[in-house]
């Protein structure tokens, strides 16, 4: 599977920007002194091992955990200062695209795309939600399933209209947890092309969650390597691997369906 040629637009200033960060659950040491920056318009594909640290440094990014040392700044804001209302503010221009889908049961299709919309922009009218929907529904290609209950679609399905979900709002920032497991290959390449769309169509900024190496090839810009709490290595995915390192070599020679 090739990645198709993009052409991002960069700007010096990052969207996130995360600096000495420490983060411990009792004497388990999780994140231990990491950097890391995202500029605009880019992927970038974390990956790790279970136990890494990257779910927590994704948590960390949109305040559901505050590190114990260090700072991040999202999109300007320094996250870990942000009152609750400032942080609700900045959490709208973010996108968390959960491993689970996190789909409400008990709604269909479009019930669970306008609940986010009804819930935050109080003022828009029916005309108004129905366009957004179709719209987001389109970019992810189950216009048909609108009135599908979340039971009556597949994991693949579920997962788009999942991201479907996160794009509702318009956000400048996707943060894809695990995207493609659990998938088959075909299923989890359809996903690998949503991502790809999603940040040509919106412009989006995203970090990728991940420990498969097919969807970090095929989705990240530039690929970081969180092993033991530590970024290891960072940078383009052929360079990242060109490495003497046992952990980053044992990790490609694993995992790596080519």
């Amino acid at each position: 599977m090739e990645k198709t040629e993009q052409h991002i637009i960069m700007k010096e200033e990052p969207v996130i920007s995360i600096k000495g960060i420490y983060k411990s659950f009792g004497s388990l040491n999780v994140l231990k002194g990491i950097d890391f920056n995202l500029f605009t318009g880019e992927n970038v594909a974390v990956l790790g091992k279970s136990g890494s640290g990257k779910s927590v440094l994704i948590k960390i990014i949109v305040g559901l955990l505050k590190p114990d040392k260090g700072d991040v700044f999202v999109l300007g804001k320094q996250v870990d200062k942000l009152g609750r209302i400032e942080l609700d503010t900045l959490r709208l221009r973010i996108g968390f695209s959960f491993q689970s889908s996190a789909l409400y049961d008990s709604m269909n299709v479009y019930q669970n795309l306008a609940f986010p919309l009804t819930m935050n922009m109080k003022n828009l009218s029916k005309k108004n939600i129905d366009d957004a929907i179709e719209e987001v529904l389109d970019a992810v290609g189950l216009k048909d399933k609108i009135n599908q209950m979340p039971s009556d679609l597949s994991g693949g399905q579920r997962k788009r209209i999942g991201i479907a979900r996160t794009l509702i709002l318009k956000p400048e920032i996707m943060l894809y947890d695990e995207p493609t497991s659990g998938l088959d290959p075909i299923t989890s390449a359809e996903i690998i092309k949503l991502i790809n769309k999603v940040q040509h169509k919106y412009n989006t900024s995203s970090v990728i969650i991940t420990h498969d190496l097919t969807c970090a090839k095929n989705t990240g810009n530039r690929i970081a390597m969180l092993f033991g709490g530590k970024f290891l290595k960072d940078g383009k995915f052929e360079d990242v691997f060109d490495s003497d390192d046992e952990q980053i070599t044992g990790f490609f020679n694993y995992n790596f369906i080519q």
